[in-house]
């Protein structure tokens, strides 16, 4: 059984729709650089057109990230996972 890594349960969060913070990806995850995890994520889903990282500002002013499915809606992959 393998565990998975930070960068993958980072992924794995945000895939489902899920918004993150630095502070939470820390406390949540153990992410020391969130711009770095974020930067390395989004080299990664961005790679094929499926996925986009977006980040927004939370009302306290905090950086918040999520990730949106631009795949096509009939993804046998994409229906399994619950993302369309």
């Amino acid at each position: 059984m393998s565990t998975l890594t930070k960068k993958q349960r980072v992924i794995n969060h945000l895939a489902k729709g899920n918004l993150l913070t630095s502070g939470q990806a820390s406390s949540r995850f153990g992410v020391g650089n969130m711009r770095a995890t974020i930067s390395s994520v989004k080299e990664q889903v961005e790679r094929y057109g499926n996925w986009s990282v977006t980040s927004s500002e939370t009302p306290s002013g905090k950086t918040s990230y999520g990730m949106e499915f631009n795949g096509y809606t009939d993804n046998p992959f994409a229906i399994k996972a619950g993302i369309c």
